[in-house]
């Protein structure tokens, strides 16, 4: 794995370098971060997707904490589809994130719990920007180009646009529209969306069949967007 996990390039993504509050969808947050997870893990060829279900086909731990942690709860429980996975691992899976994000030096804990305790606040303000320098670089070298991304780039796409946090880019409202369609475009090539033969796919199928089925449970958990 790489020295930072998707989970946490959402996180960072979503997440005010100043205020340090996170902005967006909460639970699309939690979602996306559930399901990055199980994507860095089929990117590590740790997990498939086998009729239906998510399964372990390789239990060596990949060195990540939190990603080891849930690949050996994996490898003992039952199998479950990518929507039952996500929903499983999204609760208190933001804490973990933040927690390691915090002992790596990459954020800060700030508290500001008020009335003696009653009301719990914490801000998480960036302390090392480079992290998240590193992932907008990648981002805006795959909007701006017709580069063929990396899996990792192309898997970050497909979650951003399934978790509706597109607007973490910080894009002007006048480039939002294009950056869309090619995150969408981005996804279609992966064989993410569904709308490409996995054979012609710039990414591993199995990587593919992952996180096409992990983006369609978010979909749905999320429900249709608001028309406004």
């Amino acid at each position: 794995m790489t020295s930072i996990a998707l989970a946490e390039e959402l996180l960072l993504l979503a997440y005010d370098d100043q205020t340090g509050k996170a902005t967006g969808s909460r639970i699309g947050l939690d979602l996306g971060m559930a399901a990055a997870v199980l994507v860095d893990l089929a990117l590590a060829g740790r997990i498939a997707y086998v009729a239906g279900n998510l399964v372990v086909n390789d239990p060596t731990p990949t060195g990540d904490p939190i990603a080891d942690r849930i690949l050996a709860k994996a490898a003992e429980d039952d199998p479950h589809t990518p929507a039952q996975w996500v929903q499983r691992l999204r609760h208190r899976l933001r804490q973990h994130v933040l927690d390691d994000l915090i002992t790596r030096g990459v954020i800060r804990d700030e508290d500001e719990t008020q009335m003696g305790g009653v009301i719990h606040l914490h801000r998480y303000p960036t302390t090392d920007p480079a992290f998240e320098a590193e992932i907008r670089k990648r981002l805006a070298e795959a909007l701006i180009t017709d580069a063929v991304p990396d899996e990792r780039t192309a898997a970050l796409c497909t979650l951003l646009v399934a978790t509706r946090m597109e607007p973490a880019l910080r894009l002007p409202p006048e480039e939002s529209a294009r950056a869309h369609e090619r995150l969408e475009k981005i996804a279609s090539g992966a064989g993410f969306s569904g709308d490409a033969n996995l054979e012609n796919s710039i990414v591993r199928p199995s990587v593919a069949l992952v996180v096409a089925t992990l983006g369609n449970a978010i979909r749905a958990a999320l429900g249709a967007p608001r028309v406004v």
